[in-house]
């Protein structure tokens, strides 16, 4: 059945469209609570109370002594003190007793073992008088029988079980967790572990907001998924409505010619909100079908992610019996400038690390279908729908997304190397709590960045054409007046990446003049993209005349993707790029891979960490396995300014 999804109702604000929403699924009563369920208080944990629970029994139940000693009445006590000691005869006026036992009937007081003394046989000596009550615990000091335990709408925490337990409760009432069915959509969507072809694409989005409705207390509820037909949708629609409290349809919610999501919730209920002005997250569709919240959400696993997020969660939340927890954000410092369109709210996901009192934010990529961004992400900060972006160095706010804590970072700022991955991951093996991070900016970046104290490290390798030196005098022309210190971390071998075979019979760089072939290069700034103008200009060839010059690209593995991919012939890139996807490399040079870090620095840990590694015999056994590598000097100081 060909149906032409209806344009966007609106481009409303997220607030107005979130208010839109709750406010109208009030009315129909889809925010309402399920009926509550008893369960045994064993299993309660993390489950939303639905009524006050009242204790069984007080707590303690008996008069209980509250120290080891013994049990005394306080009346027998008085007049005792260190000048004039009163002795006690066992057994009429004294009862040893320890921690937890029953005090004696007629005894209501306990002295401190430790405040005893034995004389002789028979009989105990104390030097002070004990008030009445003194060490005891008495019935009810806990809980009261009939006492109120815990509240109703309150989760049920691992110290309440115990709470329950010892008032004297073996089951309690709970709300049931809320339902919420995931239906992917697609006739390009195929399960995980599927043979892939061209076009496909593997349903991750479904595990993703499942786990996100685990976490918020739900039950996500799997449907298999479905091909781009209007019945069979509706039909599916239908089923897993009657089997859920929440239904979240998977893709289809724009307006393509096979996008049926909006359509259908037309038809079977109501639509409230189509587009709402968030970026990435637009499409986004609130409804609901048969009395029950019903959402839209978009394909792209970024979008996808959000739009739960944003909609999604306080459905969920609500349906629990709870109100939302409050978000958790921290003041930080953009690295770099960030640009946005007018026109929406961006939420753009980062990584956090803090260099001296700064912390600093790292902007992961930004695309819609970018699950990396998902993955790495600490933090998410916001531009304003009516701004375009944030300068260098401002301040923001980042809403913190692990709850764990972010662990001590090692912020490296600068030109991509594979070999920081390698040491991200012998970081994290080491030394738990601590980590590393890049940013891959070109190594000029790298130094800009450590100039404005926004990184800890940078990776250089920037040449001298009038000395044929690396780094050390872009070093001291860029950070002039500070103290820098040079270690190196290799030597790389740069070459031509091209197609397996050398299909194109590429020989020289010669032969990327004029010849119509697909050239991709590196950003400016970047090391590579510098010694490439340099070997341009040794061989008399204008970069005018290269097909692709103006392309960039900001990593070495982004260079060999694009020719693996067929969209480039040739780019050049360090031998470890090439080998990592099958290509064939024609070696142009050797060039100088350091770390730049500031002299301040040396000593932090943060530093330390990674010079300890580099030292390392786990290091040295990873690089030995690299290709186009040699690490002879690796570790050593090359230069200081």
């Amino acid at each position: 059945m060909a149906i032409i999804s209806q344009p966007y109702l609106e481009n409303i604000p997220r607030e107005d469209a979130l208010r839109r929403y709750l406010e109208r699924l009030e009315e129909l009563s889809a925010l309402n609570t399920g009926e509550p369920e008893r369960i045994p208080v064993e299993q309660s944990c993390g489950r939303i109370t639905a009524q006050p629970v009242f204790a069984a029994v007080s707590s303690p139940h008996y008069h209980a002594a509250a120290m080891d000693g013994i049990a005394v009445n306080s009346v027998d006590t008085f007049g005792a003190s260190e000048t004039t000691p009163l002795r006690l005869k066992m057994r009429e006026q004294a009862v040893m007793v320890d921690t937890g036992d029953t005090l004696p009937k007629g005894y209501n007081a306990v002295v401190m073992i430790e405040d005893v003394d034995f004389p002789e046989e028979g009989f105990v000596e104390i030097i002070s008088t004990a008030v009445p009550w003194q060490h005891v615990r008495v019935v009810g000091e806990d809980f009261i029988e009939t006492e109120m335990v815990l509240p109703s709408h309150q989760r049920i925490r691992p110290y309440d079980l115990g709470g329950l337990l010892t008032a004297g409760l073996t089951e309690v009432d709970v709300f049931p967790k809320v339902r919420v069915a995931l239906l992917p959509t697609g006739t390009e969507i195929v399960a995980p572990g599927t043979p892939l072809k061209p076009g496909d694409v593997i349903d991750s989005n479904s595990r993703i907001l499942g786990g996100l409705v685990e976490e918020w207390g739900g039950i996500p509820v799997y449907a298999p998924s479905t091909i781009d037909d209007y019945d069979l949708l509706k039909e599916r629609i239908l089923e897993y409505r009657d089997k859920a409290d929440v239904l979240a349809v998977i893709a289809g919610s724009s307006h393509g010619r096979e996008d049926y999501t909006v359509p259908l919730f037309r038809q079977l209920g109501e639509v409230f909100v189509h587009g709402v002005a968030i970026r990435p997250g637009k499409p986004v569709s609130l409804g609901a079908v048969g009395g029950k919240p019903v959402i839209g959400v978009p394909g792209y696993p970024v979008s996808a992610a959000l739009a739960f997020e944003v909609f999604a969660r306080p459905v969920i939340y609500r349906k629990n019996g709870v109100s939302l927890p409050e978000d958790i954000y921290k003041k930080a410092y953009v690295g770099r400038k960030t640009v946005s369109s007018l026109g929406a709210e961006e939420y753009i996901r980062v990584r956090l690390g803090k260099v001296r009192d700064k912390l600093m934010v790292q902007s992961l990529p930004r695309g819609a279908g970018t699950v990396t961004s998902l993955v790495q992400a600490d933090g998410v900060i916001c531009v304003p729908q009516h701004s375009e972006g944030y300068p260098a160095g401002a301040e923001v706010d980042v809403r913190i997304l692990r709850p764990e804590g972010i662990p001590r970072t090692t912020v490296v700022v600068g030109s991509h190397d594979l070999v920081l991955d390698h040491i991200a991951d012998l970081i994290q093996q080491k030394r738990p709590g601590f980590r590393l991070i890049s940013s891959h900016v070109g190594s000029m970046g790298g130094l800009t960045a450590l100039r404005r104290g926004e990184a800890h490290l940078a990776g250089t390798h920037l040449l001298d054409e009038e000395t044929g030196e690396y780094n050390i005098s872009s070093v001291k022309r860029v950070l002039a007046g500070h103290k820098m210190i040079l270690v190196n971390l290799s030597y790389r071998i740069q070459g031509m990446l091209v197609l397996p075979g050398n299909p194109k019979g590429i020989k020289s760089l010669q032969d990327l003049a004029g010849s119509g072939l697909r050239f991709i290069n590196r950003q400016r700034g970047s090391g590579t993209r510098l010694l490439f103008d340099h070997l341009l200009k040794e061989e008399g060839i204008a970069s005018s005349a290269v097909q692709g010059y103006e392309r960039e690209e900001y990593t070495h593995m982004a260079v060999a993707v694009a020719v693996a991919s067929g969209s480039a012939d040739v780019g050049l890139g360090i031998q470890a790029a090439a080998s990592a996807l099958g290509l064939d490399f024609l070696p142009v040079g050797e060039e100088r891979y350091d770390l730049c870090i500031p002299a301040d620095l040396w000593d932090e840990k943060e530093v330390s960490l990674v010079r300890e590694i580099l030292d390392g015999s786990d290091f040295q056994q990873v690089a030995g396995q690299l290709q186009g590598y040699d690490f002879r000097d690796c570790g050593k100081i090359m230069g200081e300014t």
